[in-house]
């Protein structure tokens, strides 16, 4: 392999002292660890702040020591991903700096398999492995099989339905819970169910898609129709929760930020012998009127410090989606922030 040079200029490095070599054994997975054109390299030197060259298998770090060490273990972290026949795309990338380079404790720094790969971490379903893409989801996965009850509070797009119902998936197909229940509020927002054809089913079920969808992700689709056929599997909107006790179950209530305080509390309540039960929502796409209150924020402010009940909350910077995603959540939140102060200056004023 011909050498590599670094793609930053000399002054992106001032005050940098240190340099390590990276020796890689396997010269036929470099091209999938580096990228193509050197793209992942790219990434990790423009993210973590360092520069990078290689001569064959050997790769050289320079940077500041943290930031070196940073991106060795991302590195590899993704190589050992590669040598167990795993993929490295963009998204890997961005995971294993968001789990490593981040943060620059020392027990980051000799621990790739900190990449999603501790088997605790991992959950098992029947079409895929599902493993954290952010410091976060794996706190997220954590409090999830430690907990009875969790609330998972977070913008879109950080993995917080899709990790709950691939958690359930797993308990589900080990046995450990007989039945999974996903349900959301169905709540209008923008248009009118009286004016969308079709009966009530066809009204209701684009507002529980996204579950169905990541249950396809995870279950191949002969034996998720089985399941619901059967009753074992079951989406249904929040109203159809009301008078009923959930037992042997995982049940996951999404986009509660859209549910009422009673509702909430109803909900909460139908938890029976053997249950695990996961409440997600974002509490600033409410679509509720403005004079009614979220149950998701009521149930936090009441719940959230009992012992037993388990509460994860994601920031723009655990989006998981394609980076503009990330972007455009913090444009809006910064936009929501200046338009509160200039709200505050003109009340003082």
């Amino acid at each position: 392999m011909k050498e590599k040079r670094s793609r930053h200029s000399d002054s992106d490095n001032v005050g940098t002292d240190s340099s390590i070599s990276v020796v890689f054994q396997d010269n036929n997975l470099l091209p999938m660890l580096f990228g193509e054109n050197d793209s992942h390299l790219a990434k990790i030197e423009k993210k973590l702040k360092v520069t990078a060259s290689s001569r064959g298998n050997v790769l050289a770090l320079t940077g500041e020591k943290a930031n070196i060490e940073a991106a060795r273990t991302v590195l590899q972290a993704l190589y050992a991903e590669l040598k167990k026949g795993g993929d490295v795309g963009a998204a890997q990338v961005d995971a294993a700096i968001r789990l490593i380079g981040n943060d620059h404790g020392e027990e980051h720094h000799h621990n790739p398999s900190l990449f999603g790969a501790n088997d605790h971490l991992v959950i098992k379903t029947m079409k895929k492995t599902v493993k954290p893409y952010s410091p976060t989801q794996a706190k997220y996965i954590q409090s999830l099989q430690k907990h009875d009850l969790c609330f998972a509070l977070g913008p879109a797009g950080t993995g917080k339905t899709y990790i709950a119902v691939a958690m359930a998936v797993a308990m589900f197909q080990s046995q450990r819970v007989e039945k999974i229940i996903l349900s959301r509020p169905a709540v209008e927002a923008g248009e009118k169910l009286g004016f969308l054809p079709g009966d009530l089913k066809e009204k209701i079920d684009p507002y529980l898609r996204p579950l169905y969808d990541a249950l396809y992700d995870m279950i191949p689709s002969e034996k998720l129709d089985r399941h619901i056929e059967v009753g074992e599997i079951e989406v249904a909107p929040l109203a159809f929760m009301r008078g009923r006790t959930f037992s042997n179950a995982f049940v996951i209530l999404d986009e509660a930020q859209n549910t009422t305080p009673t509702q909430m509390k109803m909900f909460l309540t139908r938890m029976g012998e053997n249950s695990r039960m996961v409440v997600t929502g974002d509490l600033t796409q409410t679509d509720l009127p403005k004079d009614v209150k979220s149950g998701l924020g009521d149930a936090i402010r009441k719940l959230e410090n009992i012992e037993g009940i388990g509460s994860v909350r994601f920031a723009d910077s655990d989006v998981v989606r394609h980076a503009l995603a990330a972007r455009i959540i913090q444009a809006y939140d910064e936009w929501d922030k200046k338009k509160k102060t200039t709200g505050n200056q003109n009340n003082q004023n």
